[in-house]
């Protein structure tokens, strides 16, 4: 019986290290992506309240200029953060991140309120089954587009301070109609598990498109009440999505 007590001990022990090895260690460093017409200060409040909870925030300012420029700024950002990412991606910015979300240091995606394209996709054509609730776009003689400024609280953030509303209308950033036409060559959502912010109140992406994209993409869903600006209006609930994600994916 002696003789086997050792090897029972080193079995023990290499059964210990297997269990330490598999537990899932939550990932710390989450890059977000903002969307057509808005900067990355609207992530403010989703950042400063995982900062708080121990995770390393990037926070993405792509220009908006092709999806290949956002696509390398992602990339970028994902590769400066040092380790492990979970990417998130409001609006345009959902388009961003099923490309750059390819790259290896990327475990998980979360979209909020977000486009998730298909491969090869006309995501326009495929939108136009689900007609958003406004689309007041003004588009500029050299191509770049912009909201209405006169409707972009109803449009955008009706449910944030009329203020608030009001600055993020004159300080848009025009997005190249070229970018949102473009088309993803591999979406990341086959290969990586998602999560997916549906923005029950939004008027610029159709909820029910939401429910379409995040139910195709298998994305774990949650639905807020919220605007399309529901990062902004609502970042506990963003925030606690993206939490579940960090902590879910090893």
């Amino acid at each position: 019986m002696k003789q086997f007590l050792p090897l029972a001990a080193a079995l023990g022990i290499f059964t210990g290290m297997a269990a330490q090895a598999g537990a899932a260690e939550p990932i710390k460093n989450i890059v977000l992506v903002h969307g057509a017409y808005a900067d990355g200060s609207g992530w403010r409040g989703v950042a400063e309240i995982l900062q708080t909870d121990g995770y390393k925030m990037t926070v993405v300012q792509e220009p908006e200029t092709s999806l290949t420029d956002d696509v390398a700024a992602t990339n970028r950002a994902i590769k400066q953060a040092g380790g492990p990412v979970i990417l998130v991606g409001h609006s345009y910015g959902g388009i961003v991140i099923t490309q750059a979300g390819n790259i290896p240091e990327v475990r998980g995606l979360v979209y909020v309120a977000a486009l998730a394209p298909d491969a090869g996709e006309n995501i326009g054509k495929t939108r136009s089954e689900f007609p958003p609730a406004t689309n007041n776009v003004i588009k500029s003689g050299d191509g770049f587009l912009t909201l209405n400024q006169a409707t972009f609280h109803d449009d955008f953030a009706a449910d944030l301070p009329e203020a608030d509303a009001a600055f993020m209308a004159i300080s848009q950033v025009p997005i190249n109609e070229k970018a949102v036409a473009a088309t993803v060559s591999e979406a990341a959502w086959h290969s990586k598990p998602s999560w997916y912010a549906v923005a029950t109140e939004d008027h610029k992406i159709n909820p029910d498109f939401e429910r379409f994209m995040a139910k195709r993409a298998g994305s774990e869903t949650v639905e807020i009440k919220g605007s399309h600006a529901v990062y902004v209006s609502q970042p506990k609930a963003v925030a606690d999505l993206i939490e579940k994600a960090a902590t879910t994916v090893e």
